[in-house]
């Protein structure tokens, strides 16, 4: 599948990239996109930025070579989550370990064993050919047994216990449906992906109706293939809520109720669960304080938001308006959560101290300069996109308070830069330097630039008021 050969090739140049260049990467590519340029895979980029600092910091699940090829074709239905959500058609990536377990252990025992043995013997040869080839052969083993095993556990209660306890995911039903289904559809949605670009930015117009087509020749009959269809549709495009606009177009109208009498009533869900997902992602990054391009993830959040509720006429009281407007409240209580606190943050990192209060040597600590100024700037972003998510006010008052602030407290940090003495001299220039950074945020470089000449020029009058007092 081109798609995703090129998508593995651009993780594994992400990947060899040193931090430093990755944090240069990230900076460049989320600037660019809030700043709405036009550059290709922008999005993706950032998306798989997020993802490796995320196993960075998680840890990233161990899996194996030959399982790696195996899930391959799974690529466009998985999802970076825990399994607690659900997400319909779609498997967390965390549950692959478990699920190759349960292949491997429990579905053709004897035959995984020679398998991955054969696989990795030619992986080991540098044959990608002939690993392919086997892995091919064992997945079309495994879909075989599944079914049975599926279909058997359909009218086996006892069974079907047992075999979900086996599978031991949080999701382990669901996961199982979408394992055997898309194996079995493997060529299939293999030959619609390729036939898809690797990016749609805009599904649209003639787009829209080849996307239809071709959803629709992939299906034929089988209505168990429709959702992954949508979904290889989805993991294409640019902004994923505009897959709601196949089921606006399968309807003929954008009334919620018309679009869920069409077998595309599904996109919206399948939309719906993905921003859930970016909402607890949002979540997760602002807590951790290390988030990735958090600005970017959140414009995309923004749009989606809106992109549901203007392009779709749902009821308040419909399960789908229901559902989008408890996303809202979501995203907008996570954000009232960073926003509020904002201000205090930068306090207590620029609070001035009296000399007798510092010890000798004492910096302020680096990570949490780090995450203030990542936090500021965030809020910053925040205000692009406050009235969709319904914190104008808030964020309007935070960030008139943080400025009002910076602009009083730069000048006592310079003062006690002249009078510091050397105990204090360099926790004072810690928090200067916090201070430039900070207002190289808020205020742009320029303001920044005037007030490190200022710093300097005290820290140099102190330094001559010291030498001054050595030699009187």
């Amino acid at each position: 599948m081109a798609g995703a050969d090129t998508i593995e090739r651009l993780q594994g140049y992400l990947r060899d990239l040193s931090p430093q260049a990755r944090s240069l990467l990230i900076g460049e590519f989320e600037r660019s996109l809030l700043r709405g340029d036009e550059l290709v895979s922008t999005d993706l980029v950032l998306q798989e930025l997020r993802r490796l600092a995320r196993d960075q910091r998680e840890g990233a699940p161990r899996i194996d070579p030959s399982a790696r090829l195996f899930f391959k074709p799974f690529e466009p239905f998985l999802v970076d989550d825990q399994g607690l959500h659900r997400h319909p058609g779609r498997i967390a990536r965390s549950s692959l370990e478990s699920l190759w377990t349960w292949v491997k252990r429990d579905i053709l025992p004897d035959v995984a064993e020679t398998m991955n043995e054969k696989i990795n013997a030619a992986l080991v040869e540098g044959d990608a050919e002939k690993a392919e080839y086997f892995t091919r052969l064992f997945q079309d083993r495994v879909a075989v047994a599944l079914t049975e095993s599926l279909r058997a556990a359909e009218f086996d209660d006892s069974m079907r216990r047992r075999m979900l306890a086996q599978i031991g995911t949080e999701r382990a039903s669901e996961d199982a449906a979408t394992l055997k289904c898309v194996l079995n559809a493997r060529d299939g949605l293999s030959a619609m992906a390729s036939l898809l670009p690797l990016r749609v930015p805009n599904l649209s117009s003639g787009q829209l109706d080849e996307c239809k087509a071709l959803i629709e020749r992939t299906c034929g009959r089988n209505d168990e293939l429709f959702p992954y269809t949508l979904l290889t549709v989805m993991s294409r495009l640019a902004a994923p809520w505009q897959l709601i606009r196949l089921g606006v177009k399968a309807a003929g109208s954008d009334t919620a109720a018309r679009v869920a009498e069409t077998p595309y009533g599904v996109a919206v869900t399948i939309v719906l669960a993905e921003l859930e997902r970016q909402v607890n992602e949002l979540r997760d990054d602002l807590r951790s304080g290390r988030g990735v391009a958090v600005g970017a993830l959140l414009k995309t959040i923004h749009d989606a938001a809106r992109g549901l509720r203007t392009e779709l006429d749902l009821p308040v009281d419909s399960s789908w308006g229901r559902a989008l407007s408890g996303l809202r409240g979501q995203i907008s209580d996570v954000l009232r959560t960073e926003i509020d606190s904002m201000p205090g943050r930068v306090r207590r990192l620029l609070k001035p101290r009296q000399t007798a209060e510092i010890l000798a040597n004492v910096q302020l600590d680096p990570d949490e300069m780090t995450e203030t100024e990542a936090l500021v700037a965030f809020v910053g972003n925040c205000r692009n996109f406050a009235s969709e998510l319904a914190i104008n006010e808030m964020t309007q008052r935070s960030y008139a308070d943080l400025r009002k602030y910076l602009e009083s407290a730069t000048h006592t940090l310079i003062d006690g830069m002249r009078q510091g003495g050397p105990n204090g001299r360099v926790f004072r220039q810690t928090q200067v330097d916090c201070a430039v950074r900070l207002c190289a945020t808020v205020f742009g470089r320029d303001y920044a630039a005037q007030l490190t000449k200022a710093a300097e020029t005290a820290a140099a009058a102190e330094r001559k008021s010291e030498s001054r007092a050595v030699l009187g």
